[in-house]
């Protein structure tokens, strides 16, 4: 089996940073695409960012220029730095990834239990 474990939310003021983990742990054979996503109460589950196995990345227009995604292949694992919080950066962030099992080798979709982030104003 293979888990995602999300860690580094808290409460933070307006302004400040924080550092999201994911950590992947399990029978990988390789990890794909990672992803994060945040779903504010009451809310729809949005895509903040995301980070191909080769590097590339993508941004929500929401916090370009302020979260920055990054990964470590050796650890398995893949970040999420959030600068000048907004208050409405308030949600429950996901991590994602596109896992090849190394039991059957075939790809699947994993998700962590998501870390809560309260952004005060």
């Amino acid at each position: 089996q293979v888990q995602l474990v999300e860690s580094g939310g808290g409460l933070v003021q307006a302004g400040g940073s924080l550092r999201l983990s994911c950590a992947a742990s399990g029978s990988i054979r390789s990890i794909k695409n990672m992803a994060w996503y945040r779903q504010a109460s009451g809310k729809q589950r949005d895509l903040v960012a995301r980070i191909t196995s080769g590097g590339s990345t993508y941004y929500a227009d929401f916090v370009k220029g302020r979260f920055t995604i990054s990964r470590d292949n050796a650890e398995n694992r893949f970040y999420l730095q959030m600068n000048s919080l907004k208050p409405e950066d308030t949600a429950v962030y996901y991590c994602t990834a596109d896992i090849v099992w190394s039991e059957d080798r075939r790809e699947y979709d994993y998700w962590g239990p998501g870390t809560h982030v309260t952004v005060s104003s």
